[in-house]
């Protein structure tokens, strides 16, 4: 399967990749997510037909070429937005390669990982230059200190699990990323299997927050607090009609919910 990959990056680095000053072409991703993402309650969650991606995974693996072929020199000409659009589509995509390299033999990514390894740690991406893990994807480029300063690619980045916010049916874009950043934070927040406010006023919220609580609390070098964010997107959550109602005013209490790792496929019920 390697060798396959590798003669496909050959093919695509003697050819002319989707690069150009201004960013890079998605059109084989964005084809990928509209035939194979399935949308559910208006977006607020979606599945994969791992399935059928895996009979189109040809497509994925000129995909994923494409993007091996970018050097860094062309990466950092482009403007901020068109680099994370970049960086979260790599992510999602190779987080898809990863998951069709056992599938269906498999219910939850956690599978993929063994007790001196997580999945998330394996470099088997070839990107910007390097050999790379999911994990120097999100957390060394992604979530570069000082670089993008957005929490809301926690919104957009996909694990590959029921309890990951959804993976978006379109590929992002540079030119609309903070409307998509908008919606993906606005469809999370209001998916109340996943965020929302319960009686006594509780905010029960995904455990994302409490791993990655600081990128909220430093979002654009404000110095808020959980809470205040919360509050301050109160209305997306299911039940906030009950809770102004009642708890205006009094302290805001968190309870964090269990992650679900089960895979996010189509036929998972």
């Amino acid at each position: 399967m390697m060798l396959q990959f590798l003669f496909t990056l050959c093919f695509f680095l003697l050819s002319c990749a989707p690069v150009s000053a201004a960013g890079f072409d998605h059109t084989l991703w964005n084809n990928l997510l509209n035939k194979h993402v399935v949308a559910i309650n208006d977006g607020k969650v979606t599945e994969v037909d791992y399935r059928a991606m895996l009979q189109d995974r040809a497509n994925l693996q000129s995909y994923l070429a494409q993007l091996s072929t970018v050097e860094t020199t062309d990466f950092l000409q482009w403007s901020k937005a068109e680099q994370l659009a970049f960086l979260i589509n790599a992510y999602n995509s190779w987080t898809v390669e990863l998951i069709l390299t056992r599938y269906p033999d498999l219910t939850s990514i956690k599978e993929l990982g063994s007790f001196f390894q997580s999945p998330w740690k394996k470099k088997f991406i070839f990107l910007l230059g390097e050999k790379r893990s999911l994990d120097d994807i999100e957390h060394n480029l992604i979530r570069e200190p000082g670089r993008y300063n957005e929490p809301r690619i926690h919104f957009a980045v996909n694990c590959a699990s029921i309890g990951c916010p959804a993976l978006r049916w379109e590929a992002y874009r540079g030119e609309i990323l903070e409307q998509q950043l908008i919606s993906a934070e606005k469809l999370f927040l209001s998916d109340q299997t996943r965020n929302r406010i319960v009686e006594g006023g509780v905010f029960e919220v995904s455990s994302i927050f409490s791993w990655y609580g600081d990128d909220f609390r430093e979002w654009a070098g404000s110095a808020q607090s959980l809470e205040e964010y919360f509050l301050s997107k109160a209305l997306m959550f299911s039940g906030y009609t009950d809770y102004y109602e009642k708890n205006s005013g009094r302290p805001v209490k968190i309870r964090y919910l269990e992650y679900d790792w089960r895979l996010n496929d189509i036929t998972v019920k």
